[in-house]
C-alpha cells in the first residue's frame, strides 16, 4: 500500500512547514489528487489516522478534492478530458494526448493554529 508511505510525506512536509512558521496545531489539511493518480482516497484517509498521530496534525481534519482527468491533444489542439491514462483523444481518436491534469497528489492548503 503506497499510500502509507505517501500519507507519512504529507504529514511530514504539514509538520515541518507548520513549525517553521511557529505553528502550535494543525487543524486542517486539504489535498488534491488526480483521479488518474492511483491513489485510493479511502486507503489514503486509513492512513491518515495513523500516521498524524502524535504530531501538531493530531486531530486535525483532512479534505481530500478528486481532480478531474484532462489532456491536450497534439493533433487537433484541443483540451479534453481524460477517463483513464494515456487514454485516446474523444474528439479525433488519437493517443497523442499530453495530460495536463489528474495525475497530482499535491498540498492544496491547511489550517493552522
Amino acid at each position: 500500500m503506497h499510500e502509507m508511505s505517501l500519507m507519512e510525506s504529507v504529514i511530514e512536509i504539514v509538520c515541518e512547514t507548520a513549525r517553521q512558521n511557529g505553528v502550535m496545531r494543525v487543524t486542517s489539511v486539504r489535498l488534491d489528487i488526480g483521479v488518474l493518480s492511483h491513489v485510493d482516497p479511502e486507503a489514503l484517509l486509513f492512513c491518515y489516522e495513523a500516521v498524524r498521530r502524535g504530531t501538531i496534525a493530531d486531530g486535525a481534519a483532512l479534505e481530500i478534492n478528486r481532480v478531474e482527468g484532462e489532456g491536450w491533444c497534439v493533433d487537433c489542439g484541443k483540451t479534453v478530458k481524460l477517463e483513464k491514462r494515456f487514454g485516446a483523444c474523444p474528439d479525433c481518436g488519437r493517443h497523442r494526448v499530453q495530460m495536463t491534469a489528474g495525475d497530482e497528489l499535491k498540498i492544496k492548503d491547511m489550517e493552522v493554529i
